[in-house]
């Protein structure tokens, strides 16, 4: 589902990725693990091209996105979920939730907002709320949100389970756990270390001064 063949990414002259490489397949999850500033963020953004890419290749269902617009992914059935939310701030909860089946032009939004509220009812009960208005594990739910509804393929999870409480942790857990046994998607989960994306991922891979290797999952 989504393939990285020897990326490089260098940001201000400095070199962030070297020669990358990795494999998510279809209905897979797995785990990019590596402490902060190790090349974790940047990776994910490259693959949502977000940040251009020196060298490489970048595939999605086997189509090459080297190059894509970042909008057209919401089209391919690609969520993102930012580590740091990137919520549109005076919109309401559904509006964030909904943005990418917008851009994308989706005449299935009514479905996919009734998946997930069935899926994370939390979000729903604040759906008319704005997202300044949530606190930041509120914020962190409907941003998983925005992008399991564009995600219908794969999604992109940077540091998901980073700054939040507990309970709230154990909820993530849960709601991915559901999407596993769903077995209809494929997720890319960074985690600044393996504790809690172990019992979710088929597959680890761990980034050192951006560099990826293949782990044990």
């Amino acid at each position: 589902m989504l393939r990285l063949d020897n990326i490089s990414v260098s940001i201000g002259g400095a070199s962030i990725l070297r020669d990358v490489s990795m494999d998510v397949g279809p209905n897979a999850f797995v785990g990019l693990v590596g402490r902060n500033g190790a090349g974790k963020t940047t990776l994910m953004r490259s693959v949502m091209n977000l940040i251009p890419i020196d060298s490489g290749t970048i595939a999605v269902a086997g189509r090459d996105t080297t190059r894509a617009a970042p909008h057209t992914h919401a089209r391919e059935g690609v969520g993102y979920m930012p580590e740091d939310r990137r919520l549109v701030p005076d919109w309401t909860v559904e509006e964030n939730i909904l943005l990418p089946v917008w851009a994308a032009h989706t005449d299935d939004a009514d479905a996919r907002l009734a998946r997930i509220y069935g899926l994370i009812p939390e979000v729903e009960t604040v759906s008319d709320r704005r997202a300044m208005q949530l606190s930041g594990g509120q914020q962190k739910l409907v941003a998983l949100a925005r992008a399991f509804v564009a995600g219908t393929r794969l999604m992109i999870l940077d540091e998901p389970f980073e700054g939040v409480a507990p309970a709230l942790v154990q909820r993530l857990v849960e709601i991915l756990s559901t999407l596993r046994q769903e077995g209809d998607h494929s997720v890319l989960i960074s985690e600044s270390d393996a504790l809690y994306s172990t019992g979710l991922v088929d597959a680890v891979y761990t980034i050192e001064r951006g560099q990826v290797a293949l782990g044990a999952a």
